[in-house]
């Protein structure tokens, strides 16, 4: 008889390495979202940062607060000049990858609680610090906006709610809020609900003598619940009978409530049920909450497209603004010289055509990266009779001080500050963007040595009505013109301030639209107050201490030397608030200042104001139609 062989084993190591491979195609995704997303916020766009305010009532108190320090993803921009157009091109092309990888799928500030997604740091990547309320007795006069804003929340609840969440997540609370859907699928909710409490009553009632036949009614009712569930989604999918098991429910819950029972027990079933739906909504706000951030974080994918295109147009064809007789006009002093600090070529172009531009000289200061699509655009488009000068501000500056190195240009830093009233507790904090000078302003007098008077203004700012008055305004030795805010006073910020000698009574300013005086800047010297002061605070080399510090800073080179502009010069918050008035917003305000996280340009930005920034949209553009960005 002739022996058989024994079955062979089956081998195990396919099976484990299946296993691998399955396990791998989860991590990779998980790893993806920790590590790439950081980098999402090394974008055109300038997040905005939190400070943590001491009470200025409170001068005798102990407070905490400061800067923590922050890490910040990015890398310098070459100029050189040999290779310029290879340079461009190739940044250009890598923020564009970045930016598709990020719109597939910028973080910032708060938060230490991964769940699956990283912890949505709301409203800064950069220098941070904790922000907490600051209580301050109210102020009336300078940029006092509470006529302007329409009430938001009703009662006390509503506000409470409101200032946590606004601590927490910023102005993506505010942007849910006014998002916020009607909830659907009511009579699957209630089913939920009933299923959640039957069974919270269950374990209870099935103990007690003389309940057999309510803990078979509650028995039947939980599996009949559960059936229908299994089956429908949606209130749709639901089946004609299901109100009479909803009021049959109703009945043996109510039955089971009159029964006496152990309450501990079905309160820890009920307390587990809330925690468990309190974590999941928490967690799935954060997710919403860092989605939100990546959205206004990031360069939309039709504007890299423009400034891609029009870099390449600018290579392939002909110089089209070799007119000498402009350059002339640069450098006049007698001319009205306006400076716009961008990396958005629509956002600048938009400032321009909004601005009354008879005989006007604009200076626009971009980075390297955008400096051949920022040219080919100005000189493919015209302003009446208004010139513009686009300058790559990283070059000049390498030229002109090569000690300093590579400086990379900074756009307006903005500041998130929540203000509260001793007087009225009840009322809603308010949360306001404050936007100041950044470190590349300092340098506009030294960039600009031809020039005595400028008007610098943000790149999210739309000119309403004529600004031809601020040219004659007699500032004396003032230096910086200026819309104060007096919500926030230098001795609310004595913990960044330290023992830097200041006013406490002294307001905060806003930049947006600044009248310079670049004679009396050099008689003051603020830009060497300003680098004494940089090196006094913070490593004028690291990009986080640079940017942090940036607050404290501006508000202490201007102190004395703010000249008070006419609060309805500006109407500010339409990058944020959405309790402007519409109407105001039309009318009585001379510019408009879109300082937030909702910048119009984006998909985001609030639909009520974004109408105003898109009608000085420049009209039958090739390449805009090529990139399907929609004026």
């Amino acid at each position: 008889m002739k022996a058989t062989a024994p079955p062979a084993k089956r081998r195990r190591g396919p099976r484990l390495a299946v296993l691998a491979l399955v396990f791998c195609s989860l991590l990779v995704p998980i790893a993806f979202l920790f590590n790439h997303f950081p980098a999402v916020y090394v974008t055109d766009e300038r997040p905005q940062q939190e400070i943590d305010l001491p009470s200025f009532d409170r001068l005798g108190v102990e407070s905490g607060g400061g800067v923590n320090e922050v890490k910040r993803e990015g890398a310098g921009v070459s100029t050189g000049v040999n290779a310029e157009a290879q340079d461009a091109l190739e940044k250009i092309s890598r923020s564009g990858k970045d930016s598709q990888h990020k719109s597939d799928s910028e973080p910032s500030r708060v938060s230490t609680k991964p769940k699956v997604l990283p912890t949505p740091k709301i409203e800064q990547p950069n220098p941070e610090v904790k922000p907490v309320s600051v209580p301050v007795q109210p102020t009336k006069g300078v940029n006092d906006n509470s006529k302007t804003r329409r009430p938001r929340f009703q009662n006390a609840d509503d506000v409470e709610k409101a200032k946590a969440c606004q601590l927490e997540f910023g102005s993506y609370c505010l942007w849910s809020i006014e998002h916020k859907e009607v909830m659907k699928d009511t009579i699957v909710k209630r089913l939920k609900d009933q299923l959640f409490v039957a069974r919270s009553y269950y374990p209870s009632i099935a103990k007690l003598k003389g309940k057999e036949a309510l803990t078979r009614e509650l028995k039947q009712n939980i599996q009949e619940h559960e059936r229908v569930l299994s089956e429908s989604i949606v209130d749709a999918d639901l089946p004609s009978f299901i109100k009479k098991k909803v009021e049959k429910m109703d009945q043996s819950i109510a039955s089971a409530k009159s029964c006496t029972v152990d309450c501990n027990n079905v309160d820890r079933k009920l307390l587990q049920i809330l925690h468990m739906t309190e974590d999941e909504a928490h967690f799935h706000m954060k997710q919403s909450a860092y989605l939100y951030n990546l959205g206004v974080h990031t360069m939309p994918k039709s504007h890299h497209c423009l400034n891609m295109r029009l870099t390449v147009e600018y290579f392939k064809s002909t110089p089209l603004d070799s007119d000498d007789s402009l350059v002339h006009k640069f450098n006049i002093p007698d001319h009205r010289h306006y400076v716009i600090l961008s990396k958005n070529v629509l956002a600048a172009s938009v400032v321009i055509n909004s601005t009354d531009s008879e005989n006007v000289v604009f200076h626009i200061l971009t980075d390297a990266q955008n400096f051949y699509a920022m040219k080919h655009w100005f000189a493919r488009n015209s302003y009446r009779e208004s010139t513009v000068d686009v300058i790559n501000y990283e070059q000049i500056i390498l030229e002109s001080y090569p000690e300093l190195g590579t400086q990379q240009l900074y756009l307006p830093e903005e500041f998130r500050v929540f203000i509260s009233s001793f007087e009225r507790p009840t009322e809603k904090t308010r949360m306001e963007y404050l936007s100041v000078f950044s470190h590349s302003h300092f340098f506009i007098p030294e960039i600009f040595k031809d020039l005595k008077k400028v008007i610098v203004l943000d790149d999210d700012v739309v000119v309403q009505h004529d600004l031809s008055f601020l040219w004659n305004l007699d500032m004396g030795d003032k230096v910086n013109g200026a819309v104060k805010f007096c919500g926030l006073r230098l001795g609310q910020l004595r913990n960044l301030l330290g023992r830097a000698m200041y006013d406490p009574q002294s307001c905060a300013w806003m930049s947006g639209v600044n009248v310079v005086d670049l004679e009396k800047w050099r008689e003051h010297n603020v830009t060497e107050s300003y680098l004494q002061l940089l090196r006094k605070f913070g490593n004028s080399d690291d990009e986080a201490s640079l940017r942090a510090a940036a607050l404290p800073i501006s508000l202490l080179s201007f102190q004395h030397l703010v000249y008070p502009l006419d609060e309805r010069l500006t109407l500010s918050g339409l990058g944020y608030d959405y309790g402007i008035e519409v109407e105001i917003a039309q009318s009585s305000a001379a510019s408009l200042h879109y300082n937030g996280n909702m910048k119009p340009w984006l998909e985001l930005g609030i639909p009520d104001y974004r109408k105003y920034w898109k009608r000085f949209l420049t009209r039958d553009e090739r390449f805009m139609d090529e990139c399907n960005v929609s004026p």
